[in-house]
């Protein structure tokens, strides 16, 4: 069992929500020697692990899952957006991957993965909010809209000034492009999903900060708001950048974290 756990660590980020206290673990299944499907849904029970984000629709996972209590995030991945830029074949996604599955708990639909106008990724940049719409259309028609929540997932990338995190702002070239998914978030009651990874934000400046270990606060907002660690000052941050853009409101679901076991 041993060495699952640590097959599982290597292959996993966090899945938080706001409150502490909801916290699960994302299944990637990218490696060598993995384990089964129904093995590695036991270990999620066994750990008490209640949450789980997959990257898409994956079968297997989904069969092992039914009448399970694991709250399930399921993706649409980005080389998959443009097939769903039709409502028609929204609908078919949703009846194929959701409806039919009607004893799984899923809670969110992530579209898309730290799509981004600046980076390897801006060929999606123009499907993202249209799928997003055709989804939750489609989630609607099946009876489904109070229980599962579609949006997308971001990342620290697109903020063109996070610090301090009273002064987080998007990127004047991605504001096209997430503005309109932000005010649909606000309109529909729906979370932003964000990517936060205090380890890609040079931490070596300040170690403790970026591993929670910090005994004084290190950043000072406006306000005399203080911040311990570099993980909730990124969050606030990507608060702060929604807040300019009409999303004061939209809840953040950190839809990923983490920090390397290895280097």
């Amino acid at each position: 069992m041993a060495s699952k756990l640590l097959l599982l660590g290597l292959l996993i980020n966090l899945l938080i929500v706001k409150d502490a206290q909801s916290v699960g673990v994302c299944y990637g299944r990218n490696g060598y020697g993995m384990p089964s499907e129904r093995d590695m849904v036991r270990l999620y029970q066994r750990n008490g692990i209640t949450k789980m984000w997959i990257y898409d629709p994956h079968q297997p996972t989904l069969e092992a899952l039914r009448g399970t209590n694991i709250e399930l995030m399921i993706g649409v991945p980005n080389d998959r957006l443009q097939s769903l830029n039709d409502q028609n074949a929204a609908n078919t996604w949703v009846r194929d991957n959701i409806q039919r599955y009607p004893n799984v708990r899923f809670r969110y639909i992530a579209i898309g993965n730290n799509v981004d106008p600046n980076n390897g990724n801006s060929r999606y940049v123009p499907f993202v909010f249209h799928v997003m719409q055709n989804v939750h259309n489609a989630v609607r028609a099946a009876g489904l809209g109070n229980q599962i929540k579609v949006s997308t997932a971001t990342y620290t990338g697109l903020l063109g000034s996070s610090f301090p995190p009273s002064i987080g702002a998007f990127r004047d070239n991605v504001r096209g492009f997430i503005e309109p998914i932000i005010r649909f978030l606000a309109q529909n009651n729906m979370p932003m999903f964000a990517n936060i990874y205090p380890y890609y934000a040079n931490p070596s400046s300040n170690l403790p900060f970026a591993l929670f270990t910090a005994t004084r606060p290190v950043v000072i907002d406006n306000g005399g708001r203080q911040y311990f660690n570099l993980f909730d000052a990124m969050l606030d941050a990507h608060y702060a950048a929604q807040a300019r853009l009409g999303g004061g409101n939209v809840e953040i679901v950190v839809s990923e974290s983490g920090w390397p076991s290895m280097a």
